[in-house]
């Protein structure tokens, strides 16, 4: 048991090791951290009962111990998140993807937004909402691209003024997960634009709130690009 509490620190760290140097790719790097998180629990467990029984927890129980409280700790981040990974502005009218389909990762894929998906981000993320500005279309396409080529994680794959519309994919710092972004912009009445923005995660069926965190994100930025929010 204290042998396979360091074996599960080993995969815990070398998972995301191994993909964040994109030695292997984003999802044998989470599942290797997965099952080390996983081997972990179990260690501590036994950890816990040789300590009740005054036999110490040694090194391999003190690290099973540590890892699986961090691997708790990260899971519970994903508690209450509905299992979906497809998030948007507009779930009656969703920006469609165009440029997407054509990358060699979605070669296949139905990229289409799930209708089936949009009671369920009624019921956890009602606040998503697309950014309302008081410019013109053009001046607001011109904002959203100059936004997107801000964010270090965002490579714009498409642009193009004459549809309003902007494709980028986003990766994650560690694992390198690639989440495919599409934003929108038309007209809004009286010289004003709204911006709709979707974004959806290639790998999983969860996204642990990642999708529509970023939805958020990238809207309040548009909204208040002073970084000073109404109060």
């Amino acid at each position: 048991m204290r042998r396979l509490g360091v074996i599960a620190a080993v995969a815990f760290v070398l998972g995301p090791v191994l993909a964040w140097l994109r030695v292997i790719p984003a999802l044998a790097g989470f599942a290797i951290f997965a099952l080390g998180g996983l081997l972990a629990l179990i260690a501590a467990i036994g950890a816990l009962v040789r300590g009740v029984r005054g036999r110490g927890f040694g090194v391999g129980g003190v690290a099973a111990l540590v890892v699986a409280l961090v691997f708790v700790l990260i899971a519970s981040r994903g508690g209450g998140v509905p299992r979906i990974n497809d998030f948007t502005t507009d779930p009656a009218d969703p920006p469609a993807f165009e440029h997407a389909q054509a990358i060699r990762a979605n070669v296949g894929r139905d990229m289409r937004y799930p209708a089936a998906f949009a009671p369920i981000q009624q019921s956890c993320c009602g606040d998503l909402h697309p950014a309302r500005l008081p410019v013109p279309p053009a001046e607001a396409f011109g904002r959203a691209r100059t936004a997107a080529e801000r964010l270090p994680s965002w490579t714009i794959t498409q642009a193009d003024p004459g549809t309003g519309t902007i494709e980028a994919v986003a990766t994650t710092r560690v694992f390198g997960f690639q989440d495919d972004i599409v934003i929108r912009v038309r007209p809004d009445g009286d010289g004003a634009s709204r911006v709709d923005m979707r974004s959806k995660s290639r790998d999983g069926q969860g996204d642990i709130g990642t999708n529509a965190a970023r939805i958020r994100a990238f809207v309040g930025r548009l909204e208040h690009p002073d970084g000073a929010p109404a109060s």
